[in-house]
């Protein structure tokens, strides 16, 4: 599960793809590189290195031993398969620092995340196959409440398969430490409900909630809770024994739990309970995984027919431009010429990755169970991506051709701005989020294009070279950032690694932070200016025996302005408390602080808006009895403060009562 503050920053500043609507299943082929010459720095066409046991081990130990420690990450495991059976499954590191427990990759249970995805897909396709599933009928006929429609449209499996269902980021009920977290699918599925803010098979935006109503389902038209149903049509065929869905763990599983961690020098961390199960509750072996893969990549093995493995793998939904795009529930990797379809996952201390490459029978999966320093463990998953396909799946490098650089600095600067991501909460108060971590474009001195964002989702530097108008690949791996343009502007843009689940949008004027930020942090001084010196001021007049230049109503205005004065400040202390919680425990929003969150939720705009109404009145007190033009001055500044508090408290719904986030 992508966590927020790596979603709002990094992940949430991290993916994209355009209007959608329709859909049959299209079998995508490579577009063609031109062969030939590539650009320098570029990786050059190779002769592919054979896949085997002993060369992919002497690979993988040259690779990982050294990564982990240098990205302070306590174990991983690696499976690689080919065909029908496992090349290597190898383990690395420690499940447990303390106990000096090694990561076995027959037994040891990681945790892939939104891996769990696959399973919940394949077994909607097991009811589609069924004939209890119709992919393209709304969900509302499947359920036991209904959806709205939005702008006239229903959802339907599709829609949530290809996440364009047009629900907004959910957060309340999404991961926590507290086994007492766990809650049954219909509960959730009622309770959480986000609110719809794109038509269905419009805007790809990454939906955890999506993702569990489809468990959910399935759940109701199989007459199986969801678990067992995962248990007896997928585990249970497969041999998967080392593996569940259940939350917490069966008592058998749980001696072969690795712990996670936050780094390595770190202590272990309690097991995550993922609450919308279906979306990433997943605890699994890296051999159980490569029997997942398998199946996969046999056209469905033992899981589907060869007809609905098809159907699912071959789907290619709308895009942004040539960039990777959503299949049925998996989502394409480009790389070297080679189609991937494939799947990441995090929870907070876990992070994984599988891909299968069906046009060459191989599948890889990884799963690392500490975030690392400094984002290492993103880094390392896109490493082994690349330097694996590199290695055993070569092909041709970037283009040689390239917008001449006179138009490449043009289209650069229409690029730099601010963007707002699909993925994200646009009606309740965890907007805020979007204020602190809008991603940004910046045009770099040699005028290239730079995305300070998602340099920690990379090993190294990233070169970005425009081949096409307003198509440029990253010299360093080969993925492509594209944007749409209509009318001389930028609309929506997208980067590989994200374009499947996340557009970015250019920031509406009224919530850009390039003007914003700077205003609301200018707006917060000059009214934590203001309200200390009031009692700075009454400390010097008693000091001096001096009296307050104000009486009757003027005085009681200036009063009044400083004690809202001073609610602004203790509402903003409050956020900042709420979200540095946040940062700290992600599972602490969904009800250790809901007192909290009422709370800031009437006290933010009581003095937002109390502020600018007594800073109103004292700056009209003012001009009314012809103050001093400082005393003039300073209550111009305090009304403008109050004004741009108030516009953030609107425009990022800092207030109301619903607890649906």
């Amino acid at each position: 599960m992508r966590l927020l503050r790596k979603l709002m920053v990094g992940l949430a500043a991290f993916a994209a793809l355009p209007l959608a609507s329709a859909q049959g299943p299209v079998p995508q082929k490579p577009a063609k590189q031109e062969a030939g010459p590539v650009l320098p720095g570029a990786a050059a066409p190779t002769t592919p290195v054979t896949l085997d046991a002993k060369d992919v081990e002497a690979w993988l130990d040259g690779f990982m031993p050294y990564a982990l420690a240098r990205g302070q990450v306590a174990g991983a495991v690696v499976t690689v398969v080919r065909g029908d059976g496992v090349v290597l499954e190898k383990g690395y590191g420690f499940a447990d620092v303390v106990s000096r427990k090694p990561v076995d990759p027959a037994t040891t249970l990681f945790r892939p995340g939104s891996v769990s995805k696959l399973f919940t897909w394949t077994a909607v396709m097991q009811q589609v196959e069924a004939g209890k599933l119709d992919l393209d009928a709304d969900v509302n006929q499947y359920l036991d409440f209904k959806i709205p429609p939005y702008e006239g449209k229903p959802i339907t499996l599709r829609n949530i398969m290809t996440h364009t269902p047009g629900f907004e980021e959910s957060i309340r009920y999404l991961i926590s430490s507290d086994p007492k977290a766990v809650m049954p699918l219909q509960d959730y599925a009622r309770k959480a409900l986000p609110e719809r803010v794109f038509a269905p098979g419009s805007t790809p935006a990454y939906s955890n909630y999506a993702t569990a109503l489809a468990g959910y389902i399935v759940q109701r038209v199989s007459g199986e809770d969801f678990d067992s149903y995962v248990d007896r049509h997928i585990f249970t065929p497969l041999g998967m024994t080392y593996a569940s869905f259940r939350q917490p763990l069966p008592k058998a599983l749980h001696p072969y739990m690795s712990s996670g961690y936050a780094t390595s020098t770190g202590k272990a961390k309690p097991f995550e309970i993922v609450v919308p199960g279906p979306a990433g509750a997943l605890s699994a072996s890296g051999d159980a995984m490569g029997k997942f893969m398998i199946a996969h990549l046999n056209n469905g093995g033992v899981l589907l027919k060869p007809e609905t493995a098809r159907m699912m793998h071959d789907f290619h939904a709308p895009g942004v431009g040539p960039l990777n795009s959503m299949a049925l529930g998996f989502y394409e990797q480009w790389v070297n010429g080679h189609r991937a379809i494939a799947h990441g996952g995090d929870t907070e201390w876990f992070h994984s990755y599988l891909w299968l490459f069906p046009d060459a029978g191989i599948g890889l999966f990884v799963s690392v169970n500490s975030a690392g320093k400094e984002g290492a463990a993103g880094a390392i998953r896109s490493a082994l991506f690349h330097e694996f396909a590199d290695r055993y799946l070569p092909g041709e490098g970037v283009p040689a051709k390239r917008v001449d650089e006179k138009t490449a600095r043009e289209h650069a600067a229409m690029m730099a701005g601010h963007y707002v991501s699909s993925r994200g909460s646009f009606t309740n108060f965890m907007s805020l989020f979007g204020l602190l971590g809008q991603a940004q474009v910046v045009v770099t001195e040699d005028g290239k294009i730079a995305m300070p964002a998602l340099d920690g989702l990379s090993a190294g530097a990233r070169d970005w070279v425009e081949v096409e108008p307003f198509v440029w690949y990253d010299r360093a791996t080969g993925e492509r950032l594209a944007a749409e343009v209509k009318d001389g502007r930028v609309v929506r843009m997208s980067i590989d690694a994200g374009s499947p689940f996340m557009v970015f949008e250019p920031a509406p004027a009224g919530t850009n932070t390039a003007w914003l930020m700077p205003a609301l942090l200018v707006a917060l001084g000059l009214v934590a200016l203001a309200a200390l010196a009031w009692p700075v001021r009454a400390l010097v007049r008693r000091n001096f025996g001096a009296k307050f230049a104000l009486e009757g109503q003027a005085r009681r205005a200036w009063r009044l302005s400083r004690l809202f004065a001073w609610l602004v400040i203790v509402a903003v202390a409050g956020w900042a408390l709420l979200i540095a919680t946040f940062a700290g425990d992600i599972g602490s929003v969904g009800g250790p602080l809901d007192w909290l969150i009422i709370l800031l939720r009437i006290l933010t705009p009581v003095a937002a808006f109390g502020l600018l109404a007594a800073s109103a009145w004292h700056l009209w007190l003012c001009f009314r009895d012809k103050r001093r033009w400082t005393m003039k001055l300073g209550a111009v500044l305090l009304l403008l403060s109050a004004l741009v508090l108030v516009w953030v408290t609107i425009a990022f719904n800092l207030y109301g009562f619903s607890m649906v986030y």
